[in-house]
C-alpha cells in the first residue's frame, strides 16, 4: 500500500483559463466549442418541402371529396332498399379516409417543419 500515491487536491477546471488549451482569455468556452450552426437551406430541400406540401394539399382534397362522395352515397342508399349496395361503398370510402389519415399526418407535418425552415432561413 504504501506504493499507492495520494490523489491529487481537486482543482476546478476552469476552460480557458490561461495556460489551458482551449479559446485563451475566453472564460467558459471549453476548447473552441461553438455551438452547431444549422445547415444552409438548398434549392433541393426547397422543392421537397414544396414536393411534400403539395402532396398533403392533394391527400387532404382527395379525403375531403371522398367524405362528400361517402354521404351522398348513404343518402342514396337510404332513399330505395335496390341501391343497398351504395352504403356498403360508402364503408369502403370511410375505411380509406381512416387509412388515409395517417399519410396526411405523415405528409403535412414535415412538409410544416420544412416550409418553417425555409421561412426562417429566407430572414
Amino acid at each position: 500500500m504504501s506504493a499507492q500515491q495520494p490523489p491529487p487536491p481537486h482543482r476546478p477546471h476552469t476552460p480557458g483559463a490561461p495556460g489551458e488549451p482551449g479559446v485563451p482569455g475566453v472564460p467558459g468556452v471549453p476548447w473552441g466549442f461553438a455551438p452547431p450552426q444549422p445547415r444552409e437551406v438548398t434549392a433541393g430541400y426547397r422543392r421537397q418541402a414544396a414536393i411534400l406540401t403539395w402532396s398533403a394539399i392533394v391527400v387532404g382534397a382527395l379525403m375531403a371529396l371522398a367524405l362528400v362522395v361517402s354521404v351522398v352515397f348513404l343518402v342514396r342508399a337510404d332513399q330505395d332498399t335496390r341501391n343497398a349496395a351504395y352504403g356498403y361503398l360508402a364503408l369502403v370510402l370511410w375505411a380509406g379516409i381512416a387509412a388515409g389519415v395517417p399519410v396526411l399526418l405523415a405528409l403535412a407535418i414535415p412538409a410544416a417543419r420544412m416550409r418553417r425552415r425555409v421561412r426562417e432561413q429566407q430572414r
